[in-house]
C-alpha cells in the first residue's frame, strides 16, 4: 500500500500530539475529526479534503494521490463565524465549496450559506453564489446548493438561487422576481444562465446528473401566518418535455407519501423512500408518464435509510441500512464483487463506504472503519488493482488502544427488548464498573455500531458506556418511533432508565457509580431521567439540552417551520410533565451542562432556564456557555475542555479516585 498519510499528517495535524501527554485523553479525543469532508478529482489523481485547525477553523487541502509531497493549502475559514462545510471538484483543477455562518440578531439565530469557487492551488477564489443588491427587500440567507456537477463539461455547475425582490422606486432595473430557481454557472467567469425560473413556493429541485431538472418540490406558506404548511407537493417532467406534471404529495410531519431523492437518467426513473409495512423502503417510479412504481428493496426489521451513490453524477448503485451493524446491498454487479473483495482485503474494517470516484469510475475513494478504528481513507485503482491508504480519520489515536463495542439487547419494564451498544473499557473485567448511560440525540435518530468519540473517551477513562436505541428512535419503523421522543417521553425515558437498571442487574455497573450523559435530545433525556427516577443516576451531564417543551415551541414561532415543531411537540399534560425545567425540584443528582450561545437547534436559553430553576430548587449544578459556537461545539479546544471537565465532575460526583 502506498501512503502519503505522514506528509498530510505533518502538514495538517495542528493540535500537537506531542503536547498531549499519553494520559491526557481529553486532548486526544477532543480533537475534531481530521477529515471533515473529502472528494476525488475527475481524473482520480487528486483528493481535496477539509481538516480542522487548532480550534474551530477549517482548512481545505488538495493533494496528489501518487505523490509524497505535502498537501497544498487551498482555502481557510476561521469558524468565527464562517465555516467550510464541503467541497467538490468541477474540473481537475477547480473546486466549489459551501461556506456557512450563524449570527444572533436580538436572540434570533440567523444562518447564511454561500458557494465559493477556488483552484486546487488556492488561486482564483471567487463567490459563486449570486450577489444580492443593496436594494434587496429581504435577507438572502441561502447562497444556493449544487444540484448537478455537470460531468459532461468542466468548470460549471447547476446551482439553486433564491431570488429576492428589490426596492423599485426610482428605477426600472430592480429585480422583482421571488422564489427558488436554478442557474447554470461557470465557476471561473461567473457567467450564469437561467435553467429554471424562480417559483415562490419551490422548495427543491432534482437533476438527472447530466444537467436536466426532472423533479421539483413545492412547499406553500400559510397565507395568514407565513408559516410553512406540512405538505410537500412534487412535480416531474418527462425527458422530452419541459411541462411539469403532478407527481404526488408527502406529509413532512408524518412522513406519509413518496419522497423522491435521485433520478436515474438511463432508467428514466426516480429513486425514493416510502413506508412499506410500517418501515421505510426504497422504491423506483418511472418518469415516462406512466408513474409505474416498483419496490427496489425493503428490510423486514429496520428502515432502509439511505441510497448508495457514486461518481460525479451521483449514480445510484445500492441501498444501505443498519441492523446491529451498518450494511450495504449493491445493485451494481461490479461494485457488489468489489465490496466482497474489500471485505477480504480489509478484514479488521467491516464498515466500508464508497465516497467518490473518478469520472470514468476507474478509481474509487472509500472509507473503512470499525468500532476500534476511527476510519481510514483509501483510493482503489481498478486497472492497477491497487488499494492505497491516503488518510486517517483520527491520526492522533493510532497508538491508543480503543474499546470494543458490542450490540446488546435488554428488557424494558413492559417486556420489550431494547437494542443498544455496550462499550467496556479495554482490559477491564466488565464488572462493577463506573458506568454511563448515553442516550442519543434526535430523538428521530439512532446509534450505530462503530467508533464514537464520546463513548470511546469515557471508556478510555474507565467507564462502561451503554448507548440505548430507546423507543422514539428512528430506524426501526413506525411502531418503534411511536409519537416521537417528546410526546411519548414516558416510554422513551423509561427505556433509557431501564438500561441503567439492566447494567446494575447484570453486575456491569456499580449502582453507586451510575451516571447519564447526553447531547441535544440526549441531554433532555439525561435531565428528564432524573425527573422520572430521581435515585437511579448519581450524576448528570447534559450538552445542549432541551429543557422545556413549551419554550421550545415558542422559540419556533420566530421561524417558518413553527407548524411542524408545534405538531411534533403536541399539546396536553405531557408538555409540562415532560419538561425538566418544570420539574427541577425532583432532581437529586448534581448536574453539569454545556451549551454554545449560537445554537440554532436548541437555544442556549433552554440551559439558562434550567440553571435558574435548579438554583431556585437549591440543587447542585453548573452551566458552561461557550461563545460563538453552534450545536455541535465544533472547536477542538472547547471539546477538549468539555471532556476533561465532565470527567472531573463525574469522578467527584461518583466518588472515583
Amino acid at each position: 500500500m502506498h501512503r502519503f498519510v505522514a506528509a498530510l499528517f505533518a502538514a495538517t495535524m495542528l493540535v500537537p500530539v506531542a503536547q498531549a501527554q499519553a494520559n491526557d485523553a481529553a486532548a486526544l479525543f477532543g480533537v475534531r475529526e481530521h477529515v471533515e469532508d473529502i472528494s476525488l478529482s475527475p481524473d482520480g489523481r487528486r483528493v481535496a479534503f477539509i481538516a480542522p485547525d487548532q480550534a474551530r477553523g477549517s482548512i481545505l487541502y488538495t493533494a496528489e494521490v501518487a505523490a509524497e509531497a505535502a498537501p497544498v493549502r487551498a482555502a481557510y475559514s476561521d469558524g468565527d463565524p464562517e465555516r467550510l462545510r464541503g467541497c467538490g471538484w468541477v474540473s481537475n483543477t477547480r473546486l466549489v465549496c459551501s461556506v456557512t455562518s450563524m449570527t444572533d440578531q436580538a436572540g434570533l439565530k440567523i444562518g447564511f450559506s454561500r458557494l465559493i469557487g477556488v483552484d486546487a492551488d488556492g488561486k482564483n477564489l471567487k463567490l459563486v453564489s449570486a450577489r444580492t443588491g443593496s436594494r434587496a427587500l429581504g435577507l438572502n440567507q441561502d447562497g444556493g446548493e449544487v444540484l448537478d456537477w455537470l460531468p459532461d463539461e468542466d468548470g460549471a455547475i447547476l446551482r439553486t438561487r433564491e431570488f429576492v425582490p428589490e426596492y423599485s422606486t426610482g428605477t426600472h432595473l430592480a429585480q422583482k422576481e421571488a422564489g427558488l430557481g436554478v442557474e447554470r454557472v461557470d465557476t471561473m467567469s461567473l457567467a450564469s444562465k437561467r435553467v429554471e425560473p424562480p417559483k415562490d413556493d419551490a422548495a427543491d429541485y432534482i437533476s438527472d446528473g447530466h444537467g436536466r431538472i426532472r423533479i421539483m418540490s413545492s412547499l406553500p406558506k400559510n397565507d395568514s401566518t407565513g408559516y410553512l404548511k406540512a405538505t410537500l407537493k412534487y412535480f416531474y417532467r418527462t425527458k422530452d418535455s419541459d411541462n411539469w406534471r403532478e407527481f404526488g404529495k408527502r406529509d413532512i410531519s408524518t412522513g406519509e407519501g413518496f419522497n423522491p431523492v435521485a433520478v436515474d437518467r438511463n432508467l428514466d426513473a426516480v429513486y425514493g423512500f416510502r413506508d412499506k409495512d410500517g418501515r421505510r423502503a426504497v422504491f423506483r417510479v418511472a418518469l415516462d408518464g406512466t408513474m409505474r412504481e416498483e419496490l427496489v428493496y425493503a428490510h423486514p426489521e429496520v428502515d432502509v435509510d439511505g441510497l448508495v451513490r457514486i461518481g460525479r453524477q451521483h449514480r445510484v448503485v445500492g441501498v444501505t441500512f443498519a441492523t446491529d451493524k451498518r450494511q450495504t446491498v449493491f445493485f451494481d454487479p461490479a461494485l457488489k464483487s468489489l465490496g466482497a473483495a474489500l471485505s477480504k482485503a480489509l478484514p479488521g474494517l467491516p464498515l466500508v463506504s464508497f465516497i467518490d470516484s473518478s469520472l470514468d469510475e476507474s478509481r474509487l475513494l472509500l472509507w473503512a472503519g470499525s468500532d476500534t478504528d476511527p476510519g481510514r481513507y483509501y483510493v482503489f485503482d481498478k486497472k492497477a488493482k491497487s488499494l492505497n491508504e491516503v488518510l486517517l480519520a483520527r491520526p492522533q489515536l493510532e497508538s491508543v488502544k480503543l474499546a470494543t463495542v458490542k450490540p446488546v439487547n435488554y428488557k424494558a419494564a413492559d417486556g420489550t427488548m431494547i437494542p443498544g451498544y455496550l462499550t467496556l473499557p479495554a482490559g477491564s473485567t466488565g464488572k462493577n464498573l463506573p458506568t454511563i448511560v448515553m442516550p442519543h440525540g434526535g430523538p428521530s435518530a439512532r446509534d450505530e455500531w462503530g467508533f464514537d468519540w464520546l463513548a470511546q473517551y469515557y471508556a478510555n477513562r474507565g467507564y462502561a458506556v451503554l448507548q440505548p436505541n430507546f423507543r422514539g428512535s428512528s430506524g426501526y419503523g413506525d411502531q418503534w418511533f411511536q409519537k416521537n421522543g417528546f410526546q411519548s417521553w414516558r416510554t422513551a425515558i423509561g427505556d433509557v432508565n431501564d438500561g441503567g437498571r439492566w447494567l446494575v442487574s447484570e453486575g456491569i455497573a456499580d449502582p453507586g457509580k451510575l451516571a447519564i450523559v447526553g447531547w441535544s435530545y440526549g441531554g433532555y433525556a439525561s435531565l428528564q431521567s432524573a425527573v422520572l427516577d430521581p435515585d437511579l443516576f448519581k450524576a448528570i451531564v447534559a450538552i445542549a439540552p432541551v429543557t422545556d417543551l413549551e419554550r421550545l415551541r415558542q422559540e419556533a414561532r420566530q421561524y417558518t417551520n413553527f407548524k411542524l415543531v408545534d405538531a411534533s411537540i403536541g399539546n396536553g399534560p405531557h408538555v409540562k410533565e415532560g419538561s425538566p425545567a418544570q420539574n427541577a425540584g425532583k432532581i437529586k443528582a448534581p448536574v453539569l451542562m454545556f451549551h454554545g450561545d449560537l445554537d440554532a437547534n436548541v437555544d442556549v436559553a433552554e440551559s439558562r432556564l434550567m440553571a435558574d430553576r435548579l438554583t431556585a430548587a437549591g440543587k447542585k449544578h453548573e452551566l458552561v456557555v461557550y461563545p460563538k459556537l453552534e450545536h455541535s461545539l465544533a472547536d477542538s479546544k472547547v471539546r477538549t475542555e468539555m471532556l476533561g471537565k465532565s470527567d472531573a465532575f463525574l469522578r467527584a460526583s461518583l466518588g472515583i479516585n
